[in-house]
């Protein structure tokens, strides 16, 4: 299919064969990495060298000055029989002008292949020179050569100015429709037509087209498309024309030039032959690309390697591998279309700082863009998960007859610091109701010097029996993971697993009764439940964020529990003790803890188990704030643990991971932490460049680098929408919520990225739950994204206000850099949305029953009382 796609899309032209050398072409005999612009001379064995690569094609040529080495020109190309038009440069150097002009006339009288004296080139136009002082020099260069004399400048020059064409030998006009953003299939009669004006304005007069060419590649501007194929139609058909009607002709120009990159996107390729002195086109039959067959075979061979990792997928459904191989292909293909545009194309300058700093930037999120498609098709069309723990499949197991049901001890561990201590006692009455037999409780307060958070809880122990036991520890090191090991100290000895939950989490009944008959398996040593909140009605803003973290827990740990490569998070947790014995229990190395002891147990080989049943219950951060810091800290952690883990994901590297295993971890990280931090960074550099592109008009990154940012963001789109359409139970506004609230954590865990490099350990920052404080005054909380965000649309909107010439690239660059802002403007957008009085849900259900009481049948809903369910 990718080979019938490639074949389908080959593109040929024909245009009229030329059956005799070109009337004449520009000439310029500077080596490939020459730069005459910074006065490097040429040589005469380069002159010589460059003669000969293109005697075959034309009958003479032109050149713009006669220094820096072209004064010999007409001398060697005598050598090869050719005619020479010799240019002598003006400008506003006095004294270099006298010397091109001497040279010039010196070249006409020794060289009797000289056909002509061009004094100056486009002076007028450039303001180098009024019209009367450039008469005043022709007149003077006339008066001591016998050949003809001309200056060269664009047509409407000419037809401006009688008096030059009254001055002169002969009208050397230059007529390059491109810059006047003509279609290249009008191109040749836009031409012919200017001659036939220029014939009329001036009748009898001599008149030659001194420039006519068309780009091989570059920026459009406007209509005009530049293109190999499109160079090769309008060069033939204009030769050929030009021939019939005996029109004088001079082509721009002989080669490429690499060094032109200030002539816009265009200056390097208006060459017949390219910088390596090999034709472009040939010149006579079909034209078609001329890389396009090895382009195509890279492709496909890249295709066929990107799709080989589909075999290792034991349970494949075909349209989950057509998908699959489909976005192989298609990055296969990517690629080798960059690879081409490196080979073909002069990348020098801003082209290759843009060009070599958005590919390494791309690669990472091509990658991140192939993983969300595999697990979008894994789920959309792959077959159901098998290894999810589900309450049906977690009940007590049969024993032999009147043997008693085994109920192991579960010791469950709550640590505390600063937390309100009616939330906490929320959390204590759950675990009293739990349907189990056999548990203690464990209430460790740790750091917490105020008697008002842990002196209730204290007495509350003591109320609810000798199952809890309250733990005080006024100074302990190590945060979190510190608390835990000292809990474990004191954890009763006959109990086999430990429970881990969050002090503000309420429990259902039958979290252990469903889920520790899983550790019969002797080889399980993690069972993990998801986390889920019970106050998401507070806000619209807090919707988002239960939402948001929602898609984390049905979509992305199910997929990661099919190959026991889950993230073991701090709460809803259930391990084995002597799983976290021998993985050197808790670690103080991280600030994510629960994720690295859960990493160390499966390196071990220790198996995990995963259920998206929820079983408890917790608080959401107080405000956007918080819900930053959290995803700060979790980024923070998540790059400690890549530090100490990673070379544990080299294959033989000590552990017990499964080569699965290691590509789930190694591509979460990626995908997170990766794409994330990328993400950003490509924002912001973009936003940078943007002056640049304004100010000193370099160029925009080609298409083919703007596009995938553009592609990804829309796989990214789809991603999010299908996946949380199939697994996450909510609503289609809600979902909206939750791709803002995922957005809006992107520049927060880029910095915590950056902060991992800057700073080796950052303290734990506590997330305010239930906070005594909610509701009192904030700063905005989203000021950086809001400049950032801002700039970038604010940038996107200039760019595409002045594209004057509508040029492609500069309105997809403006296009990446409005959906680049999006992350940005969506913490802006919740940060004015959690002050802003549509924050609050009631008003919004109240006005939805309104809105019901409106239609048939619904006369005096909304009188009705909103239902608690509802609300909740």
């Amino acid at each position: 299919m990718h080979a019938f796609i490639w074949l389908a899309m080959r593109e040929e032209v024909t245009a009229p064969a030329i059956p005799d050398r070109f009337a004449s072409m520009s000439f310029a005999p500077y080596g490939r990495d020459a730069n005459p612009d910074k006065g490097q001379a040429t040589t005469d064995a380069q002159i010589r060298s460059d003669l000969d690569a293109v005697a075959p094609y034309t009958k003479a040529v032109r050149t713009y000055a006669s220094t820096g080495g072209l004064e010999h020109v007409a001398r060697l190309a005598a050598e090869d029989g050719l005619k020479v038009t010799v240019g002598a440069w003006i400008d506003k150097d006095e004294k270099r002008n006298k010397l091109e002009i001497d040279n010039a006339l010196e070249a006409a009288r020794k060289n009797s292949n000289v056909n002509a004296i061009v004094v100056g080139n486009e002076s007028i136009l450039r303001a180098e020179k009024t019209p009367d002082e450039l008469i005043d020099i022709i007149r003077k260069v006339k008066s001591q050569t016998n050949v003809p004399v001309t200056t060269g400048e664009t047509w409407d020059v000419w037809l401006d100015h009688p008096e030059l064409v009254s001055a002169v030998d002969f009208i050397a006009a230059h007529i390059l429709p491109y810059w006047e953003g003509v279609p290249a299939d009008q191109v040749v009669d836009r031409a012919i037509n200017i001659y036939e004006r220029l014939r009329a304005a001036y009748p009898g007069k001599r008149i030659v087209i001194a420039e006519f060419g068309w780009p091989s590649a570059g920026y459009n501007r406007d209509a005009a498309m530049p293109g190999e194929l499109e160079q090769a139609k309008v060069i033939r058909t204009f030769a050929s024309r030009a021939d019939a009607l005996g029109i004088e002709y001079n082509l721009i120009e002989a080669f490429d030039a690499p060094w032109k990159s200030f002539e816009g996107s265009v200056g390097q390729y208006w060459g017949i032959l390219d910088a390596n002195r090999e034709l472009k086109f040939p010149l006579a039959g079909p034209v078609a690309p001329s890389t396009y067959g090895a382009t195509a075979a890279i492709a496909l061979l890249l295709g066929i390697a990107f799709s080989i990792p589909v075999f290792r997928f034991a349970r494949l459904t075909l349209t989950q591998a057509l998908v699959m191989v489909g976005a192989g292909n298609l990055v296969g293909a990517w690629l080798a279309t960059v690879a081409d545009h490196w080979l073909t194309h002069y990348v020098v300058g801003g082209n290759k700082v843009t060009f070599v700093i958005s590919l390494l930037l791309l690669v990472p999120l091509v990658i991140v863009m192939l993983h969300r498609v595999e697990e979008l098709a894994t789920i959309a069309f792959g077959r159901a998960p098998r290894r999810l723990l589900r309450p049906a499949h977690a009940a007590l197991p049969a024993r032999a007859p009147g043997a008693p049901p085994r109920a192991p001890k579960v010791s469950i561990h709550i640590p505390a610091y600063k937390e309100p201590p009616e939330m906490l006692k929320q959390t204590l009455d759950g675990i009293a109701r739990l349907n189990w037999p056999n548990f203690e409780c464990l209430v460790i307060i740790n750091n917490t010097p105020d008697p008002a958070f842990w002196e209730p809880i204290e007495a509350y122990c003591r109320e609810l029996g000798d199952r809890f036991k309250f733990v005080n520890l006024p100074k302990v090191a190590g945060f979190k993971a510190g608390a835990l090991r000292v809990g474990m100290q004191q954890t009763a000895a006959d109990a086999e697993i430990i429970g881990v939950i969050d002090a503000d989490y309420v429990v259902d009944p039958n979290w252990l009764r469903d889920l520790v008959p899983a550790f019969e398996d002797p080889t399980v040593g993690i069972v993990q439940a998801p986390q889920d909140h019970r106050d998401a009605h507070r806000s619209l803003m807090h919707e988002a964020m239960n939402t948001e973290y929602a898609g984390f827990f049905d979509i992305g740990m199910v997929q990661r529990n099919e190959h026991d490569a889950i993230v073991v998070h701090g709460t809803m947790c259930l391990m084995r003790r002597a799983a976290m014995m021998e993985a050197g229990d808790w670690s103080s190395d991280t600030i994510c803890e629960d994720t690295d002891l859960g990493l160390s147990i499966v390196e071990r080989g220790w198996k995990s188990l995963y259920t998206n049943t929820r079983y408890g219950w917790g608080l959401l951060p107080d405000d956007f704030a918080s819900f930053k810091k959290q995803r700060h800290r979790w980024a923070y952690g998540g790059m400690q643990i890549v530090k100490k883990h990673w070379r544990r994901m080299l294959p033989n590297a000590g552990t017990r991971l499964t080569s699965a295993q290691r590509r789930e971890f190694a591509i979460g990280w990626v995908s997170w932490l990766g794409s994330e931090s990328i993400g950003a960074l490509v924002a912001i550099l973009s936003l940078l460049w943007v002056p640049v592109v304004l100010g000193l008009g370099i160029a925009v990154p080609q298409r083919i680098l703007t596009m995938p940012i553009l592609f990804c963001f829309g796989i990214y789109i789809l991603h999010f929408i299908a996946l949380y359409r199939l697994r996450v139970a909510t609503t289609p506004v809600r979902m909206l919520g939750a791709a803002f609230a995922a957005m809006a954590v992107q520049f927060t865990v880029a910095k915590a990225v950056y902060d991992s490099f800057r700073y080796k350990d950052l303290g734990f920052a506590r997330t305010a739950k239930g906070s005594w404080l909610a509701g009192a005054a904030r700063a905005f909380p989203a000021l950086p994204e809001a400049i950032i965000g801002g700039g970038l649309l604010l940038s996107a909107i200039g760019l595409r206000m002045t594209n004057w010439h509508a040029v492609v690239e500069v309105n997809l660059f403006a296009f990446a850099l409005a959906v680049q802002s999006l992350p940005f403007l969506s913490a802006a957008v919740i940060g004015w949305l959690e002050g802003s009085s549509l924050n609050a849900v009631e008003p919004w259900l109240a006005m939805r029953e309104r809105a019901r009481a409106l239609l048939p049948g619904r006369i005096g809903a909304s009188e009705a009382p909103i239902p608690e369910k509802v609300r909740s």
